[in-house]
């Protein structure tokens, strides 16, 4: 199932950080896609950018027919994370995740539901509770520079 993302930006700024950044709507290596770039920083209890969006317009989607989430990335070699959350958790920091490396050409990511860890929480994983997926640059000063062309479910 492709998903169609209305994604957003996000950044430590809301919690007093200083990294800034921006998502844009570019063509990279002859793909659509959205790119999240920016300087990410630690200055301030900071250390975040972020791209994402809700699944289900602010509710939750049962994403427990398929297997888990296949992600088109391209970017400038550096780590990021991949991020979901669901209605289980009632704190900003809290999410379920896995790093990955985005290369420098197109590379489809095949990430199952089952190897996503439980962050700052003790809930597990409830694909049936799936909320809102984001892309971030995290936790290390650097430049960031990721896009995604296409996100989708697989079985």
């Amino acid at each position: 199932m492709e998903l169609a993302p209305a994604w957003e930006y996000v950044a430590d700024t809301v919690m007093g950080g200083v990294s800034r950044g921006q998502v844009a709507r570019v063509t990279l290596q002859g793909r659509a896609a959205h790119q999240l770039t920016g300087t990410v920083s630690t200055d301030n209890n900071g250390g975040f950018i972020q791209m994402a969006f809700d699944v289900a317009g602010g509710g939750a989607l049962d994403a427990s027919a398929w297997a888990g989430i296949e992600i088109d990335v391209l970017g400038n070699g550096e780590a990021y994370d991949l991020r979901l959350r669901t209605d289980q958790l009632t704190r900003p920091w809290q999410s379920f995740r896995t790093q990955f490396t985005a290369g420098t050409q197109w590379t489809t990511l095949r990430v199952p539901f089952a190897s996503l860890q439980s962050h700052r929480t003790d809930a597990s994983f409830d694909s049936s509770r799936l909320r809102r997926i984001g892309v971030l640059a995290i936790g290390r000063e650097f430049q960031a520079g990721v896009a995604v062309s296409g996100i989708r479910f697989y079985r």
